[in-house]
């Protein structure tokens, strides 16, 4: 099988691109390696990517809104499925850049659907997010519930794709699912989330900012876990679906920063801050919907943070 991944340099797609490899898959992969975080640590997530099987991945550098790109990678490609990643991320940031995440993630995303149909793929998953319940106080959170109260523009995108998805699912029978990501971390992971940046400031010795005063809670879900969930949902071929992949288990921020501090011996120095603009206090994720394909999480935090923080060390060197 040859599946097109966007944002094939990220965190979740060069991990995804890894296992796919690995099972015998060929990759296409598109990333424009911006700099919303360092470069560099893309282009190092290439890296590891397995290279004994010939043709097992091409990389192409590029921008999803641009459609003659997209045109040319598709013709030369001849994909037969495609795995949506690409996507400017960041709750924070996106109230700041409004204008970027809806060319990005809205325009972007109709590029691909429409070529996805001309195309005729087998089979599109793209990422949706955790973010799109916003402010529901039902916990926990399942894939009937109203998702129309967006709280920051990233959330809003996010929202558009999954009904644009349904467009293209209805008018045209494109097979469309959905993967509402919650919290996902592990080695190789964006340096501005939690896990990250506490990381570094704890090897450092500076204070982490903790927001609403600790009083927050998520379904961390480590890497290896998102990237079977993954797999699972592009092997399915669902006519049309939205679905939650997170983690098994509820944990607190403070429980989470406990684990950091374990694993790197070192507390942390807190710095307790008010709920940001844009965040939400808890997202717990209702999974039964892709447990029926098989699926299931294995990785709790303790694991998994000290996986990353033993990729961390590795990584920069301490």
């Amino acid at each position: 099988m040859k599946i097109l991944i966007t944002g094939g340099a990220g965190f979740i797609g060069s991990a995804t691109a890894k296992t796919l490899i690995e099972r015998g898959d060929s990759v296409v992969l598109i990333d424009n390696f911006n700099d919303y975080y360092d470069p560099q640590l893309k282009h190092d997530r290439i890296k590891t990517l397995p290279k004994g099987k010939k043709d097992a991945y091409k990389l192409y550098t590029g921008d999803i809104p641009d459609t003659k790109f997209l045109e040319k990678v598709f013709k030369k490609e001849k994909p037969e499925k495609v795995l949506h990643l690409a996507a400017m991320a960041g709750v924070r940031n996106s109230l700041e850049n409004p204008t970027l995440y809806a060319d990005i993630n809205i325009t972007g995303t109709v590029n691909l659907l429409d070529l996805a149909v001309k195309h005729n793929i087998k089979n599109f998953v793209y990422a949706s997010s955790s973010s799109v319940y916003g402010n529901n106080k039902k916990i926990p959170f399942t894939e009937t519930d109203p998702v129309d109260t967006p709280i920051s523009p990233y959330a809003a995108t996010k929202k558009a794709d999954e009904l644009l998805a349904h467009v293209y699912s209805y008018t045209y029978k494109l097979p469309t699912t959905g993967l509402r990501f919650f919290t996902v971390y592990g080695p190789w992971g964006r340096p501005d989330m939690a896990l990250f940046l506490f990381t570094k400031n704890i090897f450092s010795g500076k204070p982490i900012e903790v927001n609403n005063y600790g009083k927050m809670s998520r379904n961390f879900t480590y890497i290896d876990d998102i990237v079977s969930g993954t797999i699972t949902a592009l092997d399915a071929d669902l006519p049309y679906a939205i679905m939650n992949i997170g983690g098994d288990r509820e944990n607190t921020l403070l429980e989470f920063i406990e684990e950091i501090e374990k694993n790197i011996g070192k507390k942390a120095k807190k710095k307790m801050m008010p709920l940001p603009d844009g965040d939400v206090i808890a997202t717990v994720a209702d999974i039964r919907k892709l447990r029926t394909l098989g699926w299931k999480p294995t990785t709790r935090i303790d694991q998994g943070i000290k996986n990353f923080v033993d990729w961390y060390r590795g990584y920069y060197k301490i």
